[in-house]
């Protein structure tokens, strides 16, 4: 404890100039200690009643010395001495800092200031010392950091500041970094601020001493007579100098904003060069390349690049430095580099894609086509280093033995078809030549390889379609045959019913033969449509009443377990399809959901019209742009194998068990969409479902072909079968019947014999002219099968037609009507009847064409 004797107590700052107090001695204290123990026993020697006066006045001396201390310390003029804050050390560190540091009380009056804030605030002594605020007013350059300041250090906030001093009378300015912030943590501490303020002038020269030399490099790099580019791993161009901006004609404010990329500056595949280089971690590569920049204006010019490119230790790219070397003089003034010029120019942007190789395979340089080529093919998009890393692992020995065959010098190698490796199904064609020997060159073999992918997959397109259509015309004419085997057992059938009353015991098991036929004739029906060889009756529809219509069927269908949800678009436009035919579509795919879908799911059927310009934007193939309203139906169900999508269209296809189904059915819907002149295209996923989409094309009234020009030109074609029944079926006249089926023909003949008709028969249209000449003409209706031997249906019409331009003719076949149609001459009326037929249909069909005017 020491006591502060030399002044009064005083609330002035106390600054760095003023001496450091003294600490307490032990030495004095020992001294003091040792006094009043000698006293005590010089007293104790004199005897207790002499001492005792001496002993009183001793202890009362002590006592009054302890007291006034105490007064002392309580009044401030002695206290005890704290160490750590007379510490010489750390005074001398804070008075002598480099910076000049001043303490702030709460109401802003610096209560300590060291040396360096003195010189830097421009003060004399300590008592001329000033806040930051103060010795800064009127400044406006500092006003605004000194306010912010100020603000900072009333929140208890850190904050720092760089401000520029301009200098007087000519001198040059200064730039200080003023810094404030609290004490301590404390609440009391928090409420001082320490301010620190240091003259970073030098260091600011420096750094515009630097600017200023890095502004020179840039501007040198800039018009220097080459180019320079740097790209990231993102193949973004991140720096262009101005030279190789003026020769592509670019605005050089937008590179490096993400404007532009490589794939914008290099023409064809040249790209690819520069970003399959195959990454070595930690080394840095540098590849000389000729390639073509591409100008903003669409023209090209050569250049070669020295290519500059580090990995890092993981293998990952950083960004590139490229060195750009402009070749087009070299076709002006150097007849030698210009040819260079044009090889390389061949060389990269043939279509092509070619490399030498060593005897392991290895690239030993490729072009822009094979170098992207390679880049597809690798699963992290770099390039493998041999070519054998681009073929399947099936074909792969092919390849190896066509080089191993040019390494040993052999020629007219033939070309290797190989499956390329890589996540789609990809096919190359190779070419491999032999190098002439060279002990100082490694290239064993030229390869020229060219992607047959898209070739292939036409070839199966073509194959596929052809194979469909000899299948269709294959359907179509055992369906022709089938329909004339019909035609007979059902007229037979129809023979029986007329003669064999209800009560009959055999009238049942007649009845169930008709079933049969009538379950025949549908088969029948579904190869018609797959060969799209069909009668179609085609009418206007609003596909949103008709689908309402069909739900009652189709929850029958597809059972309780399937939630089937009709979402209609609005305004559908209308189509121009045949309803029956229509509604076999949706419920044969109704039924292949319900059967994809065993323990129960969703089917969804969703309408919507589909614009010229939406119907343009879709993926699908073949499909021409045109309003189309769009059928999906969609099931959550077990989807269909990738490996198995293309066949489903197929006829007999099926992946159904054994009796459990015909394989006709998508055959059908496919065949009848086509017919109609619509789409049908399919998206499934193994166990995700299956979404069939429908494109019918838009119906436009208002190209409509109005009735009477459809009359005059085969207007008489409605089919009499569907006429309504008459009550009276019989009539007079003389029909001549032609049918090559012999049995047909005679169960023909007798049924309309029994309606009151004469009936001439004939085998084939020749027999048919010669008995219309026996007659003179004198026939009533002409009843004519279309397929014939000698005569067909058609060339007899014209015939006939020749001789008597009134003859009345009904054609009836197993074909469709369209089958033979565009054979016949225009502006020719005639009646067409399906087969199989039964006798009232053919009846009813005679004497509604008779009775016509």
């Amino acid at each position: 404890m020491t006591a502060d004797t030399d002044k009064p107590p005083s609330r002035e700052p106390m600054t760095a100039h003023e001496p450091a107090r003294r600490g307490g001695s032990i030495v004095l204290v020992l001294l003091v200690a040792g006094g009043i123990v000698a006293a005590a026993v010089a007293l104790m020697t004199i005897g207790r009643a002499q001492a005792q006066p001496y002993i009183l006045g001793l202890l009362a001396l002590l006592a009054m010395v302890g007291l006034f201390n105490l007064f002392a310390y309580a009044a401030g003029i002695i206290r005890f001495a704290d160490r750590a804050a007379d510490d010489p050390v750390m005074g001398r560190i804070a008075d002598h800092a480099y910076d000049g540091l001043a303490v702030t009380d709460p109401r802003g009056h610096v209560v300590y200031s060291n040396a360096a804030y003195l010189a830097l605030t421009g003060a004399t002594n300590a008592l001329d010392v000033r806040p930051v605020e103060r010795v800064f007013i009127g400044n406006p350059d500092v006003s605004e950091a000194v306010f912010r300041l100020l603000k900072a250090a009333r929140e208890g906030k850190r904050q720092q500041e760089e401000v520029r001093i301009a200098g007087t009378d000519g001198a040059n300015g200064r730039w200080l970094r003023m810094r404030v912030r609290p004490l301590g943590q404390n609440k009391r501490e928090a409420k001082y601020a320490v301010w620190s303020i240091a003259d970073i002038t030098r260091d600011r020269e420096r750094q515009e001493d630097v600017f200023q030399e890095l502004q020179h490099a840039i501007e040198y790099l800039d018009h220097a007579p080459c180019g320079f580019f740097s790209v990231n791993a993102a193949g973004a161009l991140v720096y262009v100098n101005a030279t190789l901006a003026n020769w592509l004609d670019h605005d050089l404010a937008e590179i490096g904003s993400g404007g532009l990329k490589l794939t914008d500056i290099v023409s064809g595949d040249g790209a690819a060069l520069l970003t399959s280089i195959l990454p070595v971690p930690g080394e840095v590569k540098t590849e000389v390349l000729d390639i073509d920049l591409r100008m903003r204006g669409g023209k090209t010019m050569p250049v070669r690049l020295y290519h500059k490119l580090a990995f890092g230790a993981d293998g990952v790219p950083g960004p590139s430095r490229t060195l750009v070397i402009s070749r087009a003089r070299d076709e002006r003034f150097d007849p030698q580099r210009a040819a260079e010029v044009r090889f390389m120019r061949f060389f990269d942007h043939t279509p092509m894609a070619i490399a030498t190789v060593d005897r392991s395979g290895a690239v030993v340089r490729a072009n822009a086509r094979f170098a992207k080529l390679a880049q597809s093919l690798s699963p992290d998009g770099a390039a493998s280093k041999s070519i054998f890393a681009t073929v399947s692992a099936r074909d792969r020995s092919l390849l190896i033995a066509a080089i191993n065959q040019a390494a040993e010098g052999q020629g007219d190698i033939p070309p290797v078809e190989a499956m390329l490796d890589g996540a789609k199904e990809r096919w190359g064609q190779f070419f491999v030549t032999a190098v002439e020997e060279d002990e100082h060159e490694t290239e064993a073999a030229i390869v020229y390889m060219l992607e047959t992918t898209e070739r292939r997959a036409l070839e199966n397109q073509i194959n596929q379609s052809q194979k469909m259509d000899m299948v269709g015309q294959l359907a179509g004419g055992i369906a022709h045959d089938f329909n004339n085997v019909l035609s007979a057992i059902m007229m037979a059938n129809d023979f029986l019913l007329n003669a064999h009353k209800p009560t009959d015991p055999s009238f049942q098991d007649i009845m169930q033969i008709k079933q049969n036929a009538t379950r025949a004739a549908t088969l029948v029906r579904q190869l018609l449509a797959f060969s799209r060889r069909q009668t179609l009756r085609p009418q206007v529809l609003a596909l949103g009443d008709a689908l309402s219509d069909l739900t009652m069927l189709l929850r029958r269908l597809i059972g309780e377990k399937v939630k089937l949800d009709l979402v209609h678009g609005r305004d559908l436009w209308p189509v121009k399809v045949d309803v029956s035919q229509f509604e076999q579509v949706i419920v044969n795919l109704a039924v292949n959901a319900r059967d994809a879908m065993p323990d129960g799911g969703k089917l969804t059927v969703r309408t919507a019209n589909v614009t010229s310009e939406a119907s343009g934007q879709l993926a699908y193939k073949g499909m021409p742009p045109a309003d189309y309203v769009r059928i999906d139906i969609t099931d959550t169900g077990s989807g269909i194998a990738p490996d198995i999508v293309d066949k489903i269209f197929e006829p007999f296809f099926s992946t159904k068990e054994v009796g459990k189904g015909t394989g006709l059915g998508l055959s059908t819907v496919y065949g009848i969409v086509k017919q109609t002149g619509g789409f049908i295209y399919v998206d499934s996923e193994a166990g995700q479902g299956t979404s069939f989409h429908i494109f019918l094309p838009r119906h436009h009234p208002e190209l409509e072909v109005q009735p009477d020009a459809a009359a005059a030109n085969g207007g008489a074609k409605e089919p009499a079968a569907e006429a309504k029944p008459r009550a009276d079926l019989t009539g007079q006249g003389t029909i001549l019947l032609v049918e090559d089926e012999e049995g047909l023909r005679s169960l023909n003949a007798r049924g309309l014999r029994s309606r009151g008709y004469n009936v001439i028969e004939a085998s084939n249209g020749i027999e048919a002219m010669e008995a219309l000449e026996q007659k003179n003409g004198a026939v009533d209706l002409v009843v004519s099968d279309v397929v014939m031997p000698e005569m067909d249906g058609p060339t007899l019409l014209k015939t006939m037609r020749g001789r008597n331009p009134d003859l009345k003719i009904i054609f009836v076949s197993g074909y469709a009507e369209d089958a033979f149609e565009k054979s016949l001459p225009e502006n020719q009326q005639f009646a067409f009847l399906p087969k199989p037929f039964t006798l009232s249909q053919l009846v009813a069909a005679v004497k509604e064409t008779m009775t016509l005017s």
